[in-house]
């Protein structure tokens, strides 16, 4: 047989053996197919104010926050965040940790060689060189390829996938939580400075009282006790502005670590100048809730891979069968190697399979099955806090803007009662001791007012977290059927 025939004869090896890989690979995998457990979504959010089928979470965040400062504040965060940049590398990661779970699923060549001078070495015959030293080398071409028959390589690719998509989703999740974390330290920042006016103002309003108490102690008009009572009041609010001074450069310090920047000043603007919050924001559907939250998404790629793997580890039963394929050259001479009178080629199939493990297999295929039960009730989970943490923040939305609405009134009642007691006073009908007292009433009421508003914008940052707002990307297509979720909800994952 001349060379030419030789490698035709290859080739038509190789192409059946790929031929028969083909009709194998076609066939199912083993273990269970994925279906999304079964979950009782309730028809309604509780504490919803209406039956809306559109929601606050289908908004980009540029159409929530529309104070242009915190928009670009939000914008620099989604830029130059350590924590994002750090999840966007995860999930780099796990997608070549997929590319190389389904790496095995393609042959696999290589290549190999050997050159050397010794005596009885590996291709020389001892018997016929007489135990003379001579030479050898070896040239080498090799293919592999494992028959997936069983499916084993398509699920743990199958996992691998699911894993890479729970990393993403876990990245969309961080992305969320960097813009709520960013709105709600910007709206606490605007409290502060809000909180640290007032108290600036009571300072002053204090001062003013006790110079009029102390003048009046000293020409015999008032009493000790009234100008201790103006010294009290005006050394207590004194003390709250450095306090106030601390909590904001600290809450600078959060915002810019969230920024990504250094400690320092952060440009703002000012509650007062904030739009009201609508009175009815629409929660949307608790079944839509599923596809939109993060971490609710990224909890059933995690079930998803733990299904895979179950399959994976009940193929390991099974036998592994493969093709194997070499062709290269061997010589004890240099110039036989170098003159092509040295070619050898093989091409075969590989069966192994496991006899006795001590148990192995079967405690990893029991482990598999148990981390999936385990991955099904942490799914579950997420679905059940889901609801919880939207119908608090609905609570906490509606209850909050009743609480700011009181305060309102109070400090516009209180405000009135200090116009009326320096009339009183102004006219001789009463003590400046009378403005004092309402003084020391109007401005704790107006503290509460600014906390209360602050309170209810970032309830409505709570609330659009919760429903999985804020971040929005194209649906990814799966690249496998099986690691699809089932479009009805349907019974367990496996049986």
């Amino acid at each position: 047989m001349n060379k030419s025939d030789k490698s035709l004869n290859i080739a038509l090896c190789l192409g059946g053996a790929f031929a028969v890989a083909l009709l194998f690979i076609s066939g199912c995998a083993m273990g269970p197919n994925y279906h999304r457990p079964a979950t009782n979504p309730p028809g309604n959010f509780r504490f919803a104010g209406s039956s809306a089928t559109n929601s606050l979470g289908d908004m980009q965040w540029q159409d929530v926050f529309q104070d242009p400062i915190l928009q670009n504040l939000i914008t620099i965060a989604l830029t130059n965040n350590y924590n994002l940049k750090q999840a966007v590398d995860r999930v780099e990661e796990a997608r070549y940790n997929a590319m190389a779970a389904r790496s095995p699923l393609y042959p696999q060549v290589g290549y190999g060689g050997d050159v050397g001078r010794g005596r009885n070495s590996l291709y020389n015959s001892p018997i016929g060189a007489g135990g003379a030293t001579q030479s050898s080398a070896l040239a080498m071409l090799n293919a592999t390829w494992e028959i997936d028959f069983w499916g084993r390589i398509r699920r743990l690719s199958q996992a691998a996938e699911a894993q890479y998509l729970a990393t993403d989703e876990a990245r969309q999740g961080v992305t969320i939580t960097l813009i709520s974390d960013v709105a709600t330290t910007y709206y606490q920042l605007l409290d502060l400075d809000q909180e640290l006016q007032i108290q600036r103002e009571a300072t002053n309003a204090y001062a003013g009282s006790y110079r009029i108490f102390n003048d009046r102690l000293i020409n015999g008009a008032a009493s000790k006790l009234e100008t201790d009572r103006a010294a009290a009041a005006l050394n207590g609010a004194a003390a709250l502005i450095p306090q106030l001074e601390i909590q904001i450069a600290q809450t600078e310090d959060q915002l810019n670590i969230l920024l990504g920047h250094n400690p320092g000043p952060v440009e703002r603007g000012s509650l007062t100048n904030e739009p009201e919050t609508q009175m009815v924001i629409p929660a949307g559907l608790p079944s839509d809730l599923l596809q939109r939250r993060p971490d609710v998404m990224a909890a059933e790629q995690s079930l998803v891979a733990a299904n895979a793997n179950v399959g994976a580890n009940l193929a390991n039963f099974f036998p592994h069968i493969g093709l194997t394929a070499f062709l290269g050259k061997a010589s004890p001479e240099l110039s036989t190697f170098t003159g092509g009178a040295a070619n050898m080629w093989n091409a075969g199939a590989t069966v192994s399979g496991p006899l006795f493990q001590g148990g192995q297999l079967y405690a990893q295929y029991k482990g598999s099955k148990a981390s999936f039960l385990e991955a099904k009730d942490a799914y579950q989970q997420s679905v059940l806090v889901a609801f919880q943490e939207v119908s608090d923040a609905l609570i906490a939305r509606e209850k909050l803007s009743e609480v700011q609405l009181y305060y309102q009134q109070e400090a516009a009642a209180l405000a009135s009662s200090v116009d009326l007691a320096t009339q009183r006073y102004l006219n001789g009908k009463s003590s400046y001791y009378e403005v004092l007292e309402a003084q020391q009433e109007l401005y704790p009421a107006q503290v509460s007012q600014i906390q209360a508003q602050a309170n209810e914008w970032i309830s409505v940052v709570q609330l659009y977290k919760a429903l999985g707002g804020g971040w929005k990307n194209p649906p990814k297509e799966p690249e496998s059927k099986n690691n699809q979720a089932a479009p009805v909800p349907a019974g367990g994952g496996h049986s």
